[in-house]
């Protein structure tokens, strides 16, 4: 059983990333600058966005906050992110999710300029993603695809079990895992709706869990020698922690690991690759690779 490290394996990344922007500041360009809106005062989204202002200095790039409370209205709102899509010095931002119930989510991810959506969210990339375009991917399914790529694992004419069906995770993460390019696996999506998860479950050589249930993925629902990927961050009461949680992942580590030949760990495994290929798609923005 090998453990997949993210934490590591982003760590290089970002020196790599580092030495292209060293290398384009010295062929004149300027260093890559994203942009980050964050509403509110929610603990996770906080911790991500520092995580993510931590990660813009290692890479070497420029970075901005744009703050508003839980009252600003949406109109507010679309007046930052018009501003943001028409300032030249920017080449990519993110509105942090998720947002106030008064915003309408789909009306805020429509206005950011699709060529500065280094979050992969808006319908021109989804849609380009889904054909096999270049485009900028959603970070969270790009970066599994890299551990899986840079451990080696093999894909190709696998059988891969998604579990979860969200914007975010589930629904790219089965188009790219099906995709000849990337995964080329073949592919089921389980949901809170399908009938025997645990048996389909059984039949995946790759097992991606992404459904948001602490613990959910037994021993029992894994066949012997699978590649287990836990996208999972659940919040858990820990009083033996001095922020009286800790951070749970989808999969019963303990007991699925053994049976495992690859599995990422919570915290440590997907986390640090997202904002890593955030930081990727923030890079190839600057660069005007896609657009």
């Amino acid at each position: 059983m090998t453990i997949i490290d993210g934490k590591a394996t982003a760590a290089q990344i970002k020196q790599e990333i580092a030495a292209e922007v060293q290398q384009m500041i010295a062929n004149g360009m300027k260093r890559p600058h994203l942009s980050a809106v964050l509403i509110g005062h929610d603990g996770g989204s906080e911790t991500y966005v520092r995580n993510k202002i931590l990660a813009c200095e290692a890479c070497g790039f420029t970075s901005s906050l744009h703050r508003f409370e839980d009252d600003v209205t949406e109109e507010e709102l679309l007046d930052c992110i018009h501003q943001l899509n028409n300032d030249p010095d920017v080449d990519g931002f993110i509105v942090q999710l998720p947002l106030p119930h008064h915003i309408n989510k789909e009306r805020i991810i429509e206005a950011i300029d699709y060529r500065k959506d280094v979050d992969g969210f808006h319908p021109i990339n989804v849609g380009r993603m889904a054909i096999g375009l270049p485009c900028f991917l959603s970070a969270t399914p790009r970066g599994i695809l890299e551990l899986l790529q840079r451990y080696h694992i093999e894909m190709s004419g696998k059988k891969c079990v998604v579990l979860g069906r969200s914007n975010i995770v589930g629904k790219p993460m089965s188009q790219l895992m099906m995709q000849k390019e990337h995964g080329d696996t073949t592919v089921t999506v389980c949901h809170s709706h399908s009938q025997d998860i645990a048996e389909e479950c059984r039949q995946a050589d790759i097992l991606i869990a992404a459904i948001g249930k602490p613990g959910y993925v037994t021993a029992d629902m894994v066949k012997p020698g699978a590649v287990v990927i836990d996208v999972g961050t659940t919040r858990v009461p820990d009083p033996s922690r001095p922020s009286g949680y800790r951070l749970s992942g989808d999969v019963d580590f303990e007991h699925v690991a053994p049976l495992c030949s690859y599995i990422s760990p919570v915290p440590g495994g997907v986390g640090p690759m997202t904002i890593c290929m955030l930081m990727r798609n923030t890079l190839a923005a600057a660069k005007h690779e896609y657009y």
